[in-house]
């Protein structure tokens, strides 16, 4: 008889443990949209090595502005289509609190954009929006898949590389390929996360 009880104690833990875990693991980004940003990165460290442009700081920001641009309007549109249609969000704004852990990261990338530019420092760009977007995974190791972490010590990795050894503004492609090969595992992360 005591040990059904505690059986039974012990089934109801593991079942509270369960939804303790599904509410901490964010589901509102998309993995789809997360690939294309990666795609739309390559795209831009192509259109820069071979299209017929400046080699002026001014046009390569042009390009990588555009290539930020379209990531967030499709991961963030994917995040709100989640929220207006999702059952599982609901429309419950507090689902949508553990994006904001990303906000503090990006906001310094841009404060440091901003000030790298203003004292033409454009070759160290490429290396820290690189560590900070690493920041910003790692700062979601607990709402996120657990593999999401290590894509951010990926991006760290990279960045501190490209801050001492690849850092030529006009050349594109470790730029272009760090973000496609951490967009596209991190897409795969995440599509892999939502079919469980």
């Amino acid at each position: 008889m005591i040990a059904n009880h505690i059986h039974d104690a012990l089934a109801q833990v593991r079942k509270m443990q369960e939804l303790v875990l599904a509410k901490r693991n964010f589901r509102g980004y998309s993995g789809t949209a997360r690939a294309i940003g990666g795609v739309v990165a390559i795209a831009g460290a192509a259109v820069i090595s071979f299209m017929p442009i400046a080699r002026t700081p001014e046009s390569q920001l042009l390009v990588w502005g555009a290539v930020l641009a379209i990531s967030l309007v499709v991961n963030y549109g994917a995040m709100l289509w989640w929220f207006l249609y999702d059952q599982e969000a609901g429309r419950d704004i507090n689902r949508l609190l553990p994006a904001v852990d990303a906000l503090p990261a990006l906001a310094v990338g841009a404060i440091l954009t901003f000030a790298l530019i203003s004292h033409q420092h454009y070759d160290l760009l490429f290396g820290v929006w690189m560590v900070l977007y690493g920041l910003v995974h790692v700062s979601y190791r607990l709402s996120l898949p657990g593999e999401n972490y290590i894509v951010g010590l990926f991006y760290i990795l990279c960045g501190t590389i490209c801050l001492f050894a690849f850092n030529d503004f006009y050349n594109p492609w470790p730029m272009g390929v760090v973000f496609f090969a951490g967009e596209i595992a991190g897409g795969y992360i995440f599509n892999r996360n939502s079919a469980k």
